[in-house]
């Protein structure tokens, strides 16, 4: 339930005694992925199984806006439970065809001041070997990496695969690089029939050509060196030729040990030491159907069953209510989930996959931040901090969630409205969680046909179940149980 936790030390103990540390013997994330070298890496199984994933908007973090400012919160990231820090893309913005509002570019803006607002988007890349002025310099970059490394982290940066911005020197030094239309020209990322995809800010990259892909692993593989960056989160992955993927990332692992995210559905990016861990698209919208009326919990019981059909058993599924796309364009995740927010929250903590928390959702971030512009997230603690904080601690250290790949135990429990109550335990290890929703039931009696000796995560109170105990749980409440065993 969302009562209060006794005390600080009654949480420690149930925590220590009933959720072990994750083991300390380091591994590799696949066999395939990570050849033998010498390079050190902070990517192992133990840090990627335990993991909470969070996507740094530097631009909206902080008042100043830098990797600086940024980097002095790295200690609040370790107590919510992070493990991996994604930087959305930290390179210079092209200023030809600069986004502002709406349809408009900067160009077409007359007033100065007003033009000023707007600094684009992060994902049209003028150079991909530079930080961008505004969020610092390459020493910052670094500096912050050292520090997140102390903390036990590792650092992923925001790739730009796909596109360039308009004003990126190969456009001049390689137009072969790029995608021509009909009348020979570069154009903007396109639709199969030819129709815009409405990225006009940025030129589409043709990568049937070599050089591109010579260029463009180059591209990747100087932040190794430079800054000491742990792996890369890259952007509309399947627009980008599997071809590509498999010799830049190839050349990449040869470096170091590195932990590879796709935004992509696709199972085989996947396969054959290419990326880690997807996005999980399909399980976001479901999550948000579910919260609206629109779907049921036998519609997540049919998509749980597929990912074990379609993915394989080390592959990872990043779950999230939030990410910039979706609050930005979408909604925040009280738009999206309504009074569900935190029930849903829970889930993607708990489910099969990594977890993802965007920047300001740990401050219960309630607006939809400027993309274009200059924005702030809210710095103050209130419940949504102290939820994250203990879904990420138990993460973190309860053997029964330690991995985020598919091969840990998860188990559908029957209830007494399958329908509307979600029940499902994960298990690993010898211990054993139990989670039980209330979903959409208008009958707060829910019984689990599941029995054992158990405390309440999140009050530390002792629940002792046997088959089809009665629990008084209102709609949108939920149990988080730790086997005492």
């Amino acid at each position: 339930m969302k009562s209060k936790i006794l005390s600080f030390v009654l949480f420690a103990i149930i925590v220590a005694s009933s959720c072990q540390n994750v083991s300390k013997t380091a591994g590799e994330v696949k066999k395939s992925h990570l050849p033998e070298q010498k390079t050190t890496s902070l990517v192992n199984k133990e840090l990627i199984g335990s993991a909470v994933i969070y996507e740094a908007n530097i631009r909206q973090y902080s008042p100043e806006g830098t990797l600086q400012a940024f980097a002095r919160d790295i200690p609040k990231l370790k107590e919510l439970g992070v493990k991996i820090i994604w930087l959305m893309p930290i390179y210079p913005i092209s200023a030809v065809k600069r986004k502002a509002t709406g349809d408009k570019f900067v160009s077409d803006i007359t007033d100065e001041n007003e033009k000023a607002k707007y600094l684009g988007s992060p994902y049209a890349v003028s150079d991909y070997k530079k930080v961008n002025p505004d969020l610092g310099n390459l020493k910052d970059l670094q500096n912050l990496v050292k520090k997140a490394h102390q903390n036990g982290m590792i650092v992923i940066l925001d790739w730009v695969a796909n596109h360039t911005g308009w004003d990126h020197r190969w456009i001049k030094e390689h137009p072969e690089f790029y995608t021509r239309n009909k009348k020979g020209e570069i154009t903007d990322p396109l639709n199969e029939d030819g129709s815009s995809k409405g990225w006009q800010d940025v030129a589409d990259l043709n990568y049937d050509n070599p050089g591109l892909r010579k260029a463009m692993t180059g591209e990747m593989k100087y932040w190794l060196k430079a800054a000491g960056i742990d792996g890369f989160r890259c952007d509309v992955a399947g627009e980008v030729p599997v071809r590509f993927w498999k010799e830049a990332i190839s050349e990449l692992r040869a470096e170091k040990p590195l932990f590879m995210l796709a935004e992509a559905w696709q199972p085989d990016l996947l396969k054959d030491g290419l990326f880690d861990a997807c996005y999980g698209w399909e399980s976001h919208f479901l999550l948000a159907d579910i919260a609206k009326g629109k779907k049921s919990v036998i519609d997540w019981d049919h998509y749980m069953q597929k990912i074990d059909t379609v993915y394989e058993p080390d592959d990872i599924i990043m779950n999230f209510t939030s990410n910039h796309d979706e609050n930005s364009w979408k909604g925040t995740v009280y738009e999206t989930f309504g009074n569900l927010w935190e029930q849903m929250a829970v889930i993607t903590y708990l489910t099969k996959g990594m977890p993802l928390l965007y920047s300001g959702q740990e401050y219960g971030l309630k607006h939809r931040l400027k993309f274009f512009e200059k924005d702030l997230i809210p710095k103050n603690k209130g419940k949504e901090y102290e939820l994250y904080r203990k879904l990420g601690k138990l993460k973190n250290e309860c053997k029964a969630l330690k991995g985020s790949d598919l091969s840990v135990k998860y188990n559908r429990i029957n209830t007494n409205d399958n329908k509307n109550i979600l029940a499902f335990t994960r298990s690993n290890g010898g211990k054993t969680l139990l989670f039980i929703g209330n979903i959409s039931a208008d009958n707060p009696e829910i019984k689990v046909d599941y029995q054992g000796d158990f405390t309440d995560y999140m009050t530390g109170k002792k629940v002792l179940l046997e088959n089809q105990t009665s629990l008084d749980m209102e709609k949108g409440n939920y149990l988080i149980l730790i086997s005492n065993n």
